[in-house]
């Protein structure tokens, strides 16, 4: 599959201007650790599973990882990118990540959400003056950006063997590559 068609897919049920924008983060936080653990020469499948993650989340948020298998096995899509974007594991689905690619995914999709939180409330506006130190304040604010969950990203991390902070931080390192 490539990119392009990754995007026309993805268009195809999603319109929503924040869910196309998140799409696009994911798929470039996933490529940059993909350069950066690396597996350089996957970069490309990386960012299409970045891309797609969350293909069904706008027309079907009840059936969540469940749907977006369906409609890509319709479509005839590779198994191992069906299988890569399964990142509800604990939550909507069974589905373990087991690749490294997996548990990035698994650990900077809601982390991204949640520093994009931070970063919209900096004077700024910007990732690129952004520290851990202020994503971890609001990090331990259960109230701010609720919707993201902690407790997956710390699961996140854990099954990456690092430490909550080294995740953080490499995730900002990698935003601040590709935002303003």
């Amino acid at each position: 599959m490539t990119r392009e068609e990754a995007w026309e897919l993805l268009t195809e049920y999603n319109q929503d201007e924040f869910h196309l924008l998140h799409a696009q983060t994911v798929e470039n936080t996933m490529r940059y650790f993909a350069r950066e653990l690396g597996f350089a020469d996957e970069e490309d499948f990386w960012g299409i599973v970045g891309l797609l993650h969350d293909l069904d989340f706008e027309k079907y948020p009840e059936e969540h990882c469940i749907k977006s298998q369906e409609i890509m096995k319709e479509r005839g899509i590779d198994e191992k990118i069906i299988h890569a974007t399964s990142h509800g594991y604990a939550i909507t689905v069974d589905i373990k990540p087991e690749h490294e690619m997996e548990k990035i995914l698994y650990a900077v999709d809601e982390l991204t959400g949640l520093i994009g939180a931070v970063v919209l409330m900096r004077p700024s506006k910007s990732v690129q003056d952004l520290t851990l130190k202020s994503v971890k304040k609001k990090y331990k604010s259960k109230n701010f950006a609720a919707g993201c969950s902690r407790e997956v990203i710390e699961r996140g991390a854990d099954m990456l063997g690092w430490t909550l902070e080294d995740l953080i931080q490499r995730t900002i390192d990698a935003l601040k590559t590709f935002q303003d």
